[in-house]
């Protein structure tokens, strides 16, 4: 439920996300997401966080940090620590559940309803601690997925769940080649798209 004279912040967990739209099959277009939310109220902010490697001649997720940066979009990222698996395969990893969490509490004064892209149960005690300055939270991820993406307690904290497949049609395009298929030495887990490529 949303009121159009409320003032709204997006906090998205890129990793999070990209994970929950392709598991549904389908890509997140930015600017179709910054429209949809634009057109439910007064948007504020929208954040994106994403952890990025260091002194990476080709990242593929460069071209979409840029992108969201000059398109309206707050840029939240850190280092990302760089493993091998058992298998051999290049693995990154990257949490951005603190300066998520610091930067929602600290805007919480300013808006009326926050809405959390992510199905990390890790948030619920932020979602809480948000509702008790009296902000509602949304939150967006996927039921129907399997396994589902969105951990239970977060999806029952929040003021209102959306699942991620409902905002299909409005936010979403077909998916690209993944990335594996042009590159065997890379295998990421959370690999994201440029809008419009």
């Amino acid at each position: 439920m949303f009121y159009r004279d409320e003032r709204l912040a997006l906090f998205i967990d890129g990793s999070n996300l990209y994970a929950a739209a392709k598991s549904l099959g389908f890509d997140i277009d930015y600017k179709l997401l910054r429209q949809e939310f634009m057109r439910r109220g007064k948007l504020l902010r929208a954040f994106y966080y994403t952890a990025l490697l260091e002194n990476d001649e080709y990242s593929p997720i460069r071209p979409l940090v840029d992108w969201l940066h000059y398109n309206g979009f707050t840029m939240v990222t850190k280092p990302a620590k760089e493993y091998t698996d058992s298998q051999g395969r290049r693995k990154v990893k990257g949490n951005m559940d603190i300066e998520l969490s610091v930067d929602a509490m600290e805007l919480a004064p300013h808006v009326d309803h926050i809405v959390l892209f992510s199905g990390d149960g890790d948030f619920r005690p932020l979602v809480e601690a948000l509702q008790r300055k009296g902000v509602r939270v949304s939150v967006v991820s996927t039921i129907r997925s399997s396994p589902p993406m969105v951990a239970d307690e977060l999806r029952r904290q929040a003021d209102n769940f959306i699942d991620l497949d409902d905002l299909k049609d409005a936010i979403g395009r077909p998916p690209r080649e993944p990335r594996e298929a042009r590159d065997p030495r890379v295998h990421r887990d959370d690999e994201e798209t440029v809008p419009g490529e």
